[in-house]
Formats: structure tokens, C-alpha cells, sequence
């Protein structure tokens, strides 16, 4: 016989998980996206979530660490391009 606090606590934890996971996916998402569009919004955002994903102890560490790497080299590509252009904006 299993007490319903445990089932109530392994539940929650399942569900905390998941959503780490999915954050961790999400931050590889918008990080490969940033380097191609909108780099100063979905960089900050892509390290935001992998830090978090991180924090809450996802299954999928390699994958928030490369939405990290990613998000990084969003904001690393944005100011490479701004101090060639020397401009605020940049474009292809």
C-alpha cells in the first residue's frame, strides 16, 4: 500500500521534469533560430531557459547545455556583426 502523499510528490516531480525537459528543448530551439533571426530576443531567452532547465535537473543536459551554447552565440554573432557594420541592426 502506497501512501498518497508519495504518489502525489513522485507525480510532481514527473511533471517538474518534463517541463525541464521541454524547456531544454525549447532553449535549443530558439537558440539555433536566433542565429539566424531576431538574435537579441531569442538569445537571452534560449540561455534563460536552459539555465532553468539546468536548475530543475532536466534529463536532457546535453541538449539545454547546447541551447545555452547556442543563446551565447546569438548575442556573440549580434555584436560581431554590429562592430563590422557599424550599425545598431543588421541584415544579410
Amino acid at each position: 500500500m502506497e501512501l498518497t502523499a508519495t504518489t502525489a510528490t513522485t507525480s510532481a516531480t514527473r511533471v517538474g521534469r518534463r517541463d525541464a525537459d521541454g524547456m531544454a528543448v525549447a532553449s535549443f530551439v530558439l537558440g539555433l533560430l536566433g542565429l539566424l533571426v531576431l538574435n537579441l530576443f531569442l538569445g537571452p531567452i534560449a540561455i534563460v531557459l536552459a539555465t532553468v532547465a539546468l536548475w530543475r535537473g532536466t534529463a536532457r543536459r546535453g541538449r539545454a547545455l547546447l541551447g545555452l551554447t547556442l543563446g551565447v552565440a546569438d548575442l556573440v554573432v549580434l555584436v560581431a556583426v554590429m562592430q563590422a557594420s557599424q550599425t545598431v541592426s543588421w541584415s544579410f
